[in-house]
């Protein structure tokens, strides 16, 4: 691991990941963590973690960003304390601002929908639902399961407290405090890296993440609709047959019906049952 980033969801975490990707890391994020590491990370929120079971989790891992490795910045930075620290910033009005844009996004996008309803694997795991939940800073409404936002005034304050504790605990000469509009010159000094013929990328721009799963790493957005389709194939399935057994059990034909219940009269007349 060489570095964590520290910097909550929405302060450019999906851009300085396209970053380092082109700086050539290999850089780990939400969806990432979510699709390969459920299991570790669901352990993780029950009993803890140990330094060395984030040392087996990320072992070909150049970098970790957003949700949850950012909350667990200083367990990481204890496990690999060679890593460099990045806090990512923006204005917090325009940081809200562009959390509720993206949960407005997620509510209207098929995608999210498909994914967080018939997805088998996202929605059964402890882990979905502590980060949706928590970390996330929302709230699931069901049945719809769609999210809803946090108190204002609430999410603000643990912005605040975040990027001050971080920058409180940190090691000062591991840590850079970066807004992504600054560009490459600031990340590749500090990461020592020369900078790269290409321009510094700007992804999930208006909370866009919903439309882009389909273009993550490795396709795990891919392998998640992958899924949720197999998974509605297995509902249609066991639907059609459930349907077909109760059309053989129950006589839909009128004659049938009227004389089934000429029948359970006369039984009732006869037997008083």
């Amino acid at each position: 691991m060489k570095v964590i980033v520290a910097g909550i969801a929405k302060t450019g975490t999906t851009t300085i990941a396209s970053a380092l990707n082109l700086l050539g890391y290999s850089t780990y994020g939400y969806i990432e963590n979510q699709y390969f590491l459920h299991a570790q990370w669901s352990k993780i929120f029950k009993n803890g973690g140990t330094a060395n079971d984030f040392r087996r989790m990320y072992t070909d891992v150049d970098a970790v960003v957003d949700t949850p490795c950012c909350y667990y910045w200083e367990e990481l930075s204890q496990a690999f304390p060679e890593a460099k620290i990045i806090l990512t910033i923006r204005d917090e009005e325009s940081w809200y601002r562009s959390l509720a844009h993206q949960i407005d996004m997620a509510n209207s996008s098929f995608i999210y929908w498909i994914m967080s309803n018939f997805t088998l694997s996202a929605f059964t795991q402890h882990y979905y639902s502590r980060v949706r939940d928590e970390y996330l800073l929302t709230v699931a409404r069901w049945p719809s399961r769609k999210l809803k936002i946090k108190d204002k005034p609430y999410l603000m304050k643990l912005y605040r407290e975040h990027n001050f504790y971080v920058q409180m605990k940190a090691p000062k000469d591991k840590l850079l405090v970066y807004k992504v509009s600054e560009g490459w010159e600031p990340l590749c000094k500090f990461l020592g890296e020369e900078i790269p013929n290409k321009p510094f990328p700007h992804e999930n721009k208006d909370g866009s993440r919903a439309k882009n799963m389909l273009t993550t790493k490795k396709n795990v957005g891919r392998k998640y609709v992958r899924h949720a389709l197999i998974s509605l194939g297995g509902f249609a399935l066991v639907g059609s047959y459930t349907l077909y057994k109760c059309y053989q059990l129950w006589p839909f034909s009128y004659t049938r019906y009227v004389a089934r219940i000429h029948y359970f009269i006369f039984r009732h007349l006869i037997t008083g049952k």
